[in-house]
């Protein structure tokens, strides 16, 4: 029997005995998280840099930022699926998150994956001033997933991600106390 093999077992048995002392678990006593903060990288041959912020509010999940090194003009905006860096060319992020299986579309359209933020738009600078809200998504079901910025804008209907093309810079969702950092120091 492998070491692993032990341990894995021992964790689930564990696990397993903790919770058979409380037939319900109860979300009530859980802080579930209301801040977090994405830095995003450039993938590879790309100079894009920028920070954004994730708030949970009634509405849904707000997010806001800056984005800087972009080309002027609109660009796709999306949540994906996982918080996998390692692709050079930010491939190993999936798709767009999008647990309910639904069809690509624009943020306000009926029906659109979760992580169908639409567009942001670079001025002649290069920089984007984010200001998005992804309506009735909550912030803990997109901590670890990652935030991705496309070359291209986002045609908020070509099938399965708005024909936005390459993805030019990426970062991962992760928890933060905001209020510790101004979005504009940090973007710098």
């Amino acid at each position: 029997m492998s070491v692993r093999f032990t341990i894995a077992a021992a964790a689930t048995l564990l696990t397993t005995l903790l919770f058979a002392q409380n037939d319900t678990v109860s979300t009530d006593d859980v802080k579930v998280p209301q801040e977090a903060v994405v830095v995003l990288s450039p993938t590879q041959g790309h100079q894009v840099a920028g920070t954004l912020l994730l708030k949970q509010t009634k509405e849904g999940v707000r997010v806001t930022g800056k984005v800087s090194g972009i080309k002027p003009g609109k660009h796709g905006f999306h949540i994906h699926q996982y918080g996998d860096l390692r692709d050079p060319q930010g491939k190993s992020a999936g798709g767009h998150f999008n647990p309910e299986d639904t069809k690509h579309g624009g943020p306000d359209a009926a029906k659109h994956h979760a992580g169908d933020l639409g567009n942001i738009t670079a001025n002649a600078e290069g920089t984007a001033t984010v200001d998005k809200l992804a309506k009735g998504l909550k912030l803990h079901l997109i901590i670890g997933r990652s935030v991705v910025v496309h070359n291209h804008a986002d045609d908020l209907k070509s099938q399965p991600s708005g024909d936005a093309g390459p993805r030019i810079a990426l970062g991962v969702i992760g928890l933060a106390d905001i209020k510790q950092f101004n979005v504009t120091s940090a973007s710098k």
